[in-house]
């Protein structure tokens, strides 16, 4: 996992929880918290600073997730590697995200391994997504479309479904219902 993941979220917890939070999950997790933005790390370090804010906090992980999510979108859309990437609205930006942003982020790291997304109808309003991820970050992803909508200033509907167990297969429903 590209390490901006990694500092994103650290300056998240310290913004929203504070530094002695940040570095108790640090400290609760076994975590040195040394991370650059240009790094790869291994996912399971991530989940692993989420599950020991999430004790410290006594916030769930999948809020957690979600939130960071939320939060974190106007960052990546910063970080993009396709500069001024056009869209009109949060439906058309998420297609360009499988479309065109995943392959560039192959392109420029070849190691990395972003979700793929497969849409399976899509109308003026609505969208139905499915999200496979060996990652199983369903509830980062609710938070990254809750972010694109309100980066756009639309307001989304979203359902999430799990296919499977291991919820590295989830579908979206979104729905958006005005400005």
């Amino acid at each position: 996992m590209k390490g901006i993941i990694f500092t994103e979220f650290i300056s998240i917890v310290e913004q929203n929880f504070g530094l002695d939070i940040s570095q108790q999950m640090f400290d609760d997790a076994n975590d040195s918290g040394i991370y650059t933005a240009v790094g790869s790390y291994d996912h399971r370090q991530l989940i692993k600073l989420i599950i020991s804010l999430s004790n410290i906090t006594g916030i769930s992980a999948s809020q957690l997730q979600q939130t960071y999510g939320r939060l974190v979108f106007p960052s990546l859309l910063k970080a993009l590697p396709i500069p001024n990437i056009e869209a009109d609205d949060t439906l058309s930006f998420i297609r360009k995200v499988e479309q065109h942003i995943h392959l560039e982020v192959k392109k420029l790291y070849p190691d990395a391994t972003p979700p793929k997304f497969i849409f399976n109808n899509q109308t003026q309003s609505t969208m139905t997504m499915d999200y496979h991820s060996s990652r199983c970050m369903g509830h980062v992803c609710m938070g990254l479309l809750e972010g694109c909508a309100h980066y756009f200033n639309q307001s989304l509907t979203i359902t999430m479904q799990p296919m499977n167990d291991s919820q590295n297969h989830v579908r979206f429903s979104l729905t958006l219902t005005g400005n």
